[in-house]
Formats: structure tokens, sequence, C-alpha cells
């Protein structure tokens, strides 16, 4: 029973550390897009700041349902 505790742990702290680490990487690479982009087209930064915000939460909320996955597996 101990195994199936520390296995549990071990699976949990993967979900939510490569969640995060997806989550970093993904918002560098849209930052760095959006930079690339507000540069070449500076009258555009506007409308591709509010869209660029809106990605932002939906990557932030694919890392948040994984740790929501993680606690249940954790504590169920």
């Amino acid at each position: 029973m101990e195994i199936f505790e520390g296995l549990k742990l071990i699976a949990v702290a993967l979900l939510i550390g490569f969640g995060a680490l997806g989550t970093a990487i993904g918002f560098g690479n849209l930052g760095g897009k959006f930079l690339e982009s507000a540069a070449r087209q500076p009258e555009l930064a506007a409308s591709l700041q509010v869209k660029m915000f809106i990605v932002a939460g939906l990557i932030d909320a694919i890392a948040m349902i994984g740790v929501g996955i993680g606690l249940f597996i954790l504590f169920t």
C-alpha cells in the first residue's frame, strides 16, 4: 500500500510540474510572438493585445485544470 501512495504522489507531482512547464513555455512563445507582431505593425498592437490576453487566459486555464485533476487524484 505504501508503494501505491508513493507512486500516486509522483504522478501528481509530474502532472502539476509538466502543466507548469507547458504554461511557462506557452507564455514565453505568446509574449515573444506578440512583441514581434506589434513591432511589425504597430497600428494593430491594441487589437493584438486583446487577443493575446484571451489566449493567455486559456493557457493558464489548462494549467489550473491540471492542478485540479492532480488534487483530485491526491485526495481520493
